[in-house]
């Protein structure tokens, strides 16, 4: 999912919001941290009984954000595609 490189606490909030979209399907690729600035992309599951469960991209975002401000302030950047 993630490079090597990447700090124990973004990591660890990546793996958190994973574990989340993947439950739906989808998954979190193309990570790249860049100083303070993440980036990555988010393909949305399917989830055809209930497609509301799926995460959209604001949504994940929101996640990141704020999951991300709790464990790993210093990130002041956060892009999905």
């Amino acid at each position: 999912m993630s490079e090597s490189a990447l700090d124990q606490k973004v990591e660890f909030v990546l793996t958190q919001i994973s574990t989340m979209v993947e439950s739906e399907g989808g998954k979190l690729t193309e990570v790249q941290l860049d100083g303070d600035s993440l980036s990555l992309k988010y393909l949305p599951g399917i989830n055809e009984e209930c497609p509301e469960c799926v995460p959209t991209h604001d949504q994940v975002e929101i996640f990141l954000k704020t999951s991300l401000g709790i464990h790993a302030p210093f990130i002041k950047s956060v892009k999905i595609n």
